[in-house]
């Protein structure tokens, strides 16, 4: 007799199995869920109570702001397989002004690197960082969030060049031969969430209380997730099995870190097109350049792949995302099955 949690598992493999634009093995799945980590209590006071109706039509009734709230916590949604392959589990963290669905479904509906990896073998944690979609904001945070207007996030991933963002879809300039889905660009920007930027510190202790909770593991991260990324491995080296950077917008300055604490963890380091000349990459690739020479001196193991160099072109800043981008997983995975980790 099959017990209710395998009925459950079987269910999710099949619906795994016929899900439309499914491209991957089937793989059973033991327990889909969530939890909060991190965060503070805070307390606001002196704040004057009002009326008001939270629904048309409503009774009003009075609005005291003041009391205790929960501020700073990560969300994170976990998926664990019936057999996992890998004993470590992966952790995928996102960049700046993003959030976990970033490795979720991908814009033109086809199905993102948290589907490539369960499939592969892994467990698989998606985080949604502090502030940021189901983690929540608070207005109790320093100072005003920024938000990422549509050309900015056009240009700055590497879509198309500077100035060749328009409101309309049908004028914009991509760069020739780029892989990303411009006809699924509008759907892409749905995913942009404000961010701060007085929150790393609070970010920082998330991510290392994920990292006391579920690890050892191996990490996954992109842009600014580089930087926490990087840490988190320097901070960990017995924990953290295995760091894959894709286009780490930031780094911890070298000249500060021991950089031996990461010479027994293997780094992987992935770059896309257009990166020479654009007026902001070439500098944002530079922290991260410099660690890398600085591990690689102390004895590590810290493997850097431009794409267009090995033949792979057009990929932008969102190579999850790109049409090839199961390509650049099997990159991802064939680097971790070298090391002994699957």
């Amino acid at each position: 007799m099959m017990t209710l949690s395998k009925v459950r598992g079987l269910i999710l493999s099949i619906l795994c199995a016929v899900a439309p634009g499914a491209a991957h093995a089937e793989f059973n799945v033991k327990e889909v869920g969530s939890f909060y980590i991190g965060g503070k209590e805070s307390t606001v006071s002196g704040q004057p109570v009002s009326e008001i109706a939270t629904s048309p039509g409503m009774r009003p009734f009075k609005y005291d702001p003041n009391g205790e709230f929960s501020v700073g916590q990560m969300y994170v949604q976990y998926v664990k397989l019936a057999a996992p392959k890998s004993k470590y589990p992966i952790l995928m963290w996102h960049g700046g002004g993003l959030t976990g669905v970033t490795w979720e479904t991908k814009p033109d509906g086809r199905p993102g690197w948290q589907q490539y990896f369960l499939s592969a073998g892994y467990d698989v944690y998606v985080s949604d960082a502090v502030e940021r979609g189901r983690a929540t904001w608070s207005r109790l945070y320093d100072g005003a969030p920024i938000f990422r207007a549509k050309k900015e996030g056009w240009e700055l991933f590497r879509i198309g060049p500077p100035d060749s963002y328009n409101a309309d879809s049908v004028k914009r300039v991509a760069y020739p031969g780029t892989r990303f889905p411009t006809e699924s660009f509008d759907q892409f920007t749905k995913e942009f969430t404000p961010r701060w930027l007085t929150n790393d510190a609070p970010t920082m202790a998330a991510y290392q209380q994920l990292i006391d909770r579920v690890c050892p593991c191996i990490i996954i991260v992109h842009s600014q997730g580089g930087f926490f990324g990087y840490t988190a491995a320097l901070n960990n080296p017995d924990k953290v099995k295995a760091l894959v950077l894709l286009e780490p917008s930031a780094a911890p300055d070298a000249a500060k870190v021991e950089a031996g604490k990461l010479k027994d963890v293997p780094i992987l380091a992935l770059w896309g097109d257009n990166i020479a000349g654009h007026p902001l990459w070439a500098n944002f690739v530079q922290p991260s350049s410099r660690l890398r020479d600085a591990v690689k001196s102390a004895g590590g193991d810290f493997d850097w792949m431009s794409l267009p160099d090995n033949g792979i072109r057009g990929n932008t800043h969102m190579m999850m995302m790109d049409k090839n981008s199961d390509e650049i997983a099997d990159i991802v995975q064939t680097w971790l099955t070298k090391h002994g980790l699957q």
